[in-house]
């Protein structure tokens, strides 16, 4: 199974940075895909970014030129950059991974969430 532990949430200003990171372990064969979700209150929960082992990413409409993704695969770890951050980029996020085990199952893990607060 795959354990994912984050950190690097907390409260910023608007216009302000934060880092989030997501480390990964465990017993797997591969990590495939990582990237990080978020649930806004009253919101369901949404894509934020996605970065596959081989480096390809992808963005939600709302993040774009704002957030970026990245990835160490030596360390198994998921970085978000959130740059220009808005009050509406306020949620828990969280890190998701998908691969595979040794036995060739797919597996899909999730972190236990990270706040993130933007205040205005």
């Amino acid at each position: 199974q795959v354990r994912l532990v984050e950190s690097g949430g907390g409260l910023v200003q608007a216009g302000g940075s934060l880092r989030l990171s997501c480390a990964a372990s465990g017993s797997f064969r591969s990590i495939d895909v990582m990237g990080w979700y978020r649930r806004a209150p009253g919101k369901e929960r949404e894509s934020v970014a996605a970065i596959s082992s081989g480096g390809s990413t992808n963005y939600a409409d709302s993040v774009k030129g704002r957030f970026t993704i990245s990835r160490d695969n030596a360390k198994n770890t998921v970085y978000l950059q959130m740059n220009s951050l808005k009050p509406e980029d306020t949620a828990v996020y969280y890190c998701n991974a998908v691969g595979s085990s040794w036995y060739r199952e797919l597996l899909n893990s999730w972190g236990q969430g990270t706040q993130v607060t933007v205040s205005s």
